[in-house]
């Protein structure tokens, strides 16, 4: 009478699912990392550019400037990434050196793995709380 029925028994997708379970698990954290990565770099880029726009400014002025605009940046005070994790301001500068960081602004668990960036008219490079936030590829 019946044909041969076709269709997916609870256990096929019970299994189907723990499958599933199993790649998320492994693929959220991984996941999480290269978007962490990504905001790191987007705030060191941010830091370099004002690096290199710094030098220019100086060559044409005989002096640094605090103005971000001046940089080439939409705000005169600090400037928010593209991702708003980190806010990238000049926060001295005179005839001599300038000094540039890059905050971020969430509070999670990336706040206290690479918390600050900082650059300066020597191309000195720090971040707090780990030292090598600048160098760090996890």
């Amino acid at each position: 009478m019946y044909r041969h029925m076709r269709g997916v028994t609870l256990l096929e997708l019970m299994i189907v699912t723990v499958i599933i379970g199993i790649m998320a698990a492994i693929a959220y954290p991984n996941y999480r990392q290269f978007v962490a990565r990504a905001k790191r770099n987007e705030a060191k880029a941010a830091l370099l550019q004002i690096a290199q726009n710094q030098e220019r400014f100086y060559l044409q002025n005989n002096t640094y400037t605090t103005d971000m605009t001046q940089l080439g940046f939409p705000v005169a005070a600090a400037y928010i990434t593209d991702t708003e994790a980190y806010s990238v301001s000049v926060t001295a500068a005179d005839a001599n050196d300038f000094a540039a960081v890059a905050t971020y602004q969430n509070a999670d668990a990336e706040a206290g793995k690479c918390l600050t960036f900082n650059i300066d008219g020597r191309g000195g490079k720090t971040s707090a709380p780990n030292v090598d936030c600048w160098t760090r590829t996890r």
